[in-house]
């Protein structure tokens, strides 16, 4: 039991459950990214260079025969992955870049330093009388 009650409380800890829902919006942008990439990105970029899907970019190794299908090496797909990554990592790259930022301007602002407590006040109280005095 003593098992069970600490992964509950590792379950429920803050940090777990915002690297879930931010696992889940991650899981999202991602195929909003391959949505993007695959259906706005690429067409243009395939007519460009001659009207190219790149998905059906193909090398067949083996032929279809009646007994197994054909072997092929998808390149075009892999430049469509590699093109989402890129638009994910600079993604990525712009918020961290805009939170370092905010977090930057915060630090840059320094604090006011914190009002003297009663007994700062008397004892400068008392450095000043002994000033006038000596």
């Amino acid at each position: 039991m003593n098992m069970i009650r600490e992964f509950r409380e590792f379950a429920v800890k803050g940090n777990v459950v915002d690297m879930a829902v931010g696992i889940i919006i991650g899981v999202a942008f991602g195929k909003i990214v391959s949505s993007f990439v695959g259906d706005v990105i690429m067409p243009p970029i395939g007519l460009m260079v001659g009207g190219i899907d790149f998905t059906s970019l193909a090398v067949t190794l083996k032929t279809a025969t009646e007994t197994s299908p054909a072997v092929q090496l998808r390149y075009g797909a892999f430049l469509q992955t590699v093109v989402d990554f890129l638009i994910v990592a600079f993604a990525v790259f712009v918020g961290v870049k805009a939170l370092n930022r905010m977090r930057n301007r915060d630090a840059e602002t320094p604090a006011a330093p914190p009002a003297p407590s009663a007994q700062e006040k008397l004892l400068m109280e008392i450095r000043d009388l002994l000033k006038e005095k000596g």
